[in-house]
């Protein structure tokens, strides 16, 4: 595989800006965080004094994906949820080895965080949210920030993620289940996760397999996201079932008839728009 031709490939349909969701402004900026410069994009869906901030991390097996091809998903969160939505342009594999890519994502929470992001945080809601390699992200930045004692992020957002890179495939009945027909297959996934692992994540360490985390409690509250004909279903299931087990309030939710990839590719059927909703409505719940 070639990782330049295929985020290339992926890039050369997207719609003209004109042609997006609208909203009140989407603006890309820099966050100069504490471990170097990082390129986001914020977008804002209101005008208002202060804002709930949404941190998002795209997906697309660690080396693929960027603000421009999930572009639509930001924006559909930003409007649904009303919170500020800030879209993370994180180093990829292969160029840029384990961790870079989740150093990123973690630094830019702290950014935003702080009073020099100028992105009015209202000090309340800090999510973080992740599509598939996006939500691997999501739950490998929240177990981080605890570990360090940053308390601040309130809520984590998993849609299909992927939390055990090992691929023994007889480690979930969905790797067998869905191994075929569904768009993502269970023979893919070691090939599209190898510029990942070869560039140093090793699927024993938690921070790359969140699932292998031994202790979940004190984790912020969880909505996880699964899709019916994924082979990574189940991972994401036990993770939320896990999490319930340490005392961490966890809604995991299947969409019937669903693929892995579904809030990118097919979020405009009305059934599946529906994961927006259920997002704004887990992080407004009290």
């Amino acid at each position: 595989m070639n990782p330049v031709a295929m985020r290339a490939a992926d890039e050369a349909h997207l719609p003209p800006a004109e042609n997006r969701l609208p909203l009140h402004s989407v603006e890309d900026v820099t966050a100069r965080t504490a471990d170097g410069e990082v390129p986001v994009r914020i977008y804002t869906p209101a005008e208002a004094d202060a804002y709930g901030l949404l941190v998002y991390f795209h997906g697309g097996a660690f080396f693929l994906g960027s603000l421009e091809t999930h572009d639509h998903v930001a924006r559909s969160l930003a409007k649904e949820t009303g919170l500020k939505v800030v879209s993370v342009g994180y180093r990829l594999a292969p160029e840029a080895a384990f961790p870079a890519g989740l150093d990123d994502c973690y630094a830019v929470v702290r950014w935003a965080a702080g009073e020099d992001s100028g992105l009015d945080w209202d000090g309340a809601t800090l999510a973080v949210a992740g599509d598939s390699s996006g939500g691997t992200f999501a739950a490998a930045v929240a177990a981080r920030a605890h570990d360090d004692g940053f308390d601040r992020i309130t809520h984590q957002i998993l849609y299909y993620p992927s939390l055990d890179l090992d691929f023994d495939v007889d480690r979930y009945p969905s790797l067998r289940e869905n191994a075929t027909g569904y768009g993502l297959e269970t023979a893919g996934l070691k090939p599209f996760n190898a510029f990942y692992l070869d560039s140093g994540a090793d699927p024993a360490d938690p921070l790359v397999s969140p699932v292998k985390r031994t202790d979940l409690s004190g984790l912020p509250p969880a909505l996880v996201v699964t899709a019916e004909h994924d082979p990574m279903r189940d991972e994401g299931e036990l993770y939320g079932k896990r999490l319930r087990e340490a005392g961490v309030p966890a809604t995991v939710t299947r969409y019937a008839g669903a693929n892995h990839g579904f809030v990118q590719h097919f979020s405009w059927v009305p059934e599946f728009h529906g994961v927006f909703e259920e997002t704004r409505d887990f992080l407004h719940r009290g």
